[in-house]
């Protein structure tokens, strides 16, 4: 079974797949940002990288999702392909910091991909309101995070809203995280545990 775990920058994708890992006893597939090679360069000059950065991260997940579906184990994964596609390089085509011919060419790429892949058996999507993005985000001090823009950080939010709207790949689960905890209270754990068990007995 593949579960994976959407969201904005900030909104707690991996604390929680570590969570889940350890109590179901699933296989983490977290997202490849220590061995990213662009992720400085990009928020340092993002014209400049975005298309570089968006296509290291296209590839990184198609590998992924053939290794999710080789494994034969049940695996949650860190953000999945389409949050770039959807979410990511369209953003940053309409900010300006992608070329159109780039967008097309990125666009073409995932579309390829996309119907080599399955969907999730269940996604997690994490809603966060902005103030909370940003608490975590400083919380976790990454510092090449630490210039990112409350209004970009608004325009990701407003693209996830649209996409979850009309997301129909698979299963879906919404958890608002503005008001839990889970690093701290365990019973906020528990409830999402609660929700993932049924959505999980659902698929059956």
């Amino acid at each position: 079974m593949h579960i994976a775990i959407a969201g904005n920058i900030g909104a707690g994708k991996t604390t929680l797949t570590g969570m889940l890992a350890k109590h179901y006893g699933w296989t983490p597939h977290y997202e490849d940002v220590d061995e990213n090679p662009y992720l400085n360069d990009f928020y340092e000059d993002m014209q400049r990288w975005s298309f570089n950065l968006q296509i290291y991260f296209l590839n990184s997940r198609f590998n992924q999702i053939l290794d999710i579906h080789n494994s034969g184990a049940t695996v949650i994964q860190d953000r999945t392909i389409y949050e770039d596609a959807e979410i990511f390089a369209p953003n940053l085509h309409a900010m300006g910091l992608m070329s159109t011919r780039d967008f097309q060419n990125y666009s073409s790429l995932f579309q390829l991909m996309a119907k080599l892949v399955k969907a999730p058996d269940l996604m997690i999507y994490l809603r966060a309101s902005v103030p909370t993005l940003v608490n975590q985000i400083q919380l976790r001090g990454r510092e090449y995070e630490s210039s990112i823009r409350i209004d970009y950080l608004k325009q990701l939010n407003e693209r996830y809203e649209a996409w979850i709207s009309r997301y129909k790949e698979g299963k879906l689960l919404i958890i608002n995280v503005d008001k839990i905890d889970i690093t701290n209270n365990p019973e906020d754990l528990s409830g999402i545990i609660d929700k993932i068990d049924a959505s999980i007995h659902g698929l059956f």
